[in-house]
């Protein structure tokens, strides 16, 4: 009889060792799943979410930026001077058109508009490159548009004014002479170019930086901003009504 377990725990052993061989066998497949899965969700938790353009919805109501430097870009109507060091015969003063080209002479019309006097310079020494060999060019801006900002609305002065060195919002009120009674100080409208397309708008409580507080929020001005102070709610009210909206003025006002 005792035989017959140890016959028995024989012919069980190779099939309980068989058993555990294939589950250690499907479970190292799946722990590596489960370990990529892990990395793979643990790096998008890292990672920002982001939206292409091309798929998904795209951000329609915001602008790309353009990126914005301190250098000129010649205008229409800008006035520069060229001089040529090694072939003075060339020396010539041109104007920007109103389409962006300026007429040089020999070589015909060239795009400056949009251009640095760096760039421009490069895009006519190309243009020589045509009848003189490694032409050299120096360009001076003679008349050009100057910086300005705008202000609108309920100020003594509204108008456009050169923008003359730093500048703040509340600067450019008092340009502009200062506010009249009916204007809504504490929202005032800053609008800003970004590019082509879009302006950027700012809300601004100029009665509190004009009261000394938050006097760091008070923005720099750039050229071409435009500042709008709207009419407040009271200088709305009519000169004249009818007897009969006395009661409605009454009891808004009250």
């Amino acid at each position: 009889m005792s035989s017959r377990p140890a016959n028995l725990a024989t012919k069980v052993r190779p099939l309980f060792s068989l058993t555990l061989a294939l589950l250690i066998f499907l479970a190292i497949p799946l722990k590596l799943a489960a370990h990529q899965e892990a990395s793979t969700q643990s790096v998008d938790a890292a990672m920002p979410a982001t939206t292409s353009q091309s798929g998904g919805s795209p951000q329609s109501d915001r602008p790309a930026l353009q990126h914005r430097d301190d250098r000129y870009r010649l205008c229409a109507s800008d006035v520069v001077a060229l001089t040529f060091p090694l072939t003075p015969e060339f020396d010539q003063t041109v104007n920007v058109q109103p389409d962006g080209f300026a007429s040089l002479a020999g070589v015909g019309d060239v795009h400056l508009e949009g251009l640095t006097t760096a760039q421009s310079a490069e895009a006519i020494r190309t243009a020589y490159a045509k009848v003189l060999h490694d032409p050299i060019v120096t360009i001076e801006l003679k008349t050009f548009n100057k910086p300005y900002f705008v202000v609108n609305g309920q100020v003594h002065q509204p108008g456009r004014y050169d923008l003359r060195g730093y500048t703040t919002a509340t600067q450019a009120i008092a340009i502009a002479g200062g506010f009249e009674d009916s204007a809504k100080h504490s929202q005032v409208l800053l609008f800003r170019r970004v590019n082509n397309d879009w302006y950027e708008v700012k809300n601004l409580n100029l009665k509190r930086i004009m009261q000394g507080h938050d006097v760091n929020e008070d923005p720099e001005i750039r050229a071409g901003d435009m500042l709008v102070v709207p009419q407040n709610l009271i200088s709305k009210v009519k000169k004249f009504i009818p007897s009969t909206g006395v009661g409605t003025y009454y009891q808004l006002y009250r």
